[in-house]
């Protein structure tokens, strides 16, 4: 009974640690107003979440336009000069990078960056794409 109870232990633990795997690494940087037009919606405003917490993203993650509403959670994991805050946000592609090549593979809005950065420079991100169903979080956790 002892051995299940020490395997149980260790099977939950291992789990936790686990779901690491479903994230992906990339980096990040800031962009600034304005914001319109967008290549996913064009001039509409109401394409913006709340707290304008939105993203532009590479071609590695455009998909051909697919992208266009897609959620992420996301938070700073490492940059120069200590920059994360250790807050992590949930953001909506509104746009394709406007750069070429994109500096980043995601573009961040500035008020997304600020909750994530205490500096403008680039940085490092832990990112998973969830499945959005009226703004409610179907994601695996991933830390």
């Amino acid at each position: 009974m002892a051995v299940l109870l020490v395997f149980t232990i260790i099977l939950s633990l291992l789990s936790t640690e686990l779901s690491f795997v479903f994230a992906d690494i990339g980096t990040a940087t800031a962009y600034h107003p304005p914001y319109l037009p967008t290549r996913c919606n064009g001039n509409r405003q109401d394409q913006f979440p709340p707290g304008n917490l939105f993203v532009a993203v590479g071609e590695g993650l455009w998909d051909n336009g697919a992208a266009c509403g897609r959620r992420y959670r996301m938070r700073c994991i490492s940059g120069n000069n200590k920059p994360c805050k250790g807050s992590t946000i949930d953001v909506k592609v509104v746009d394709f990078c406007r750069k070429s090549p994109c500096p980043s593979t995601i573009v961040l809005s500035n008020d997304a960056f600020q909750a994530i950065s205490r500096v403008d420079a680039k940085i490092n991100v832990e990112y998973v794409q969830y499945a959005s169903s009226h703004d409610h979080l179907n994601a695996t956790a991933f830390y």
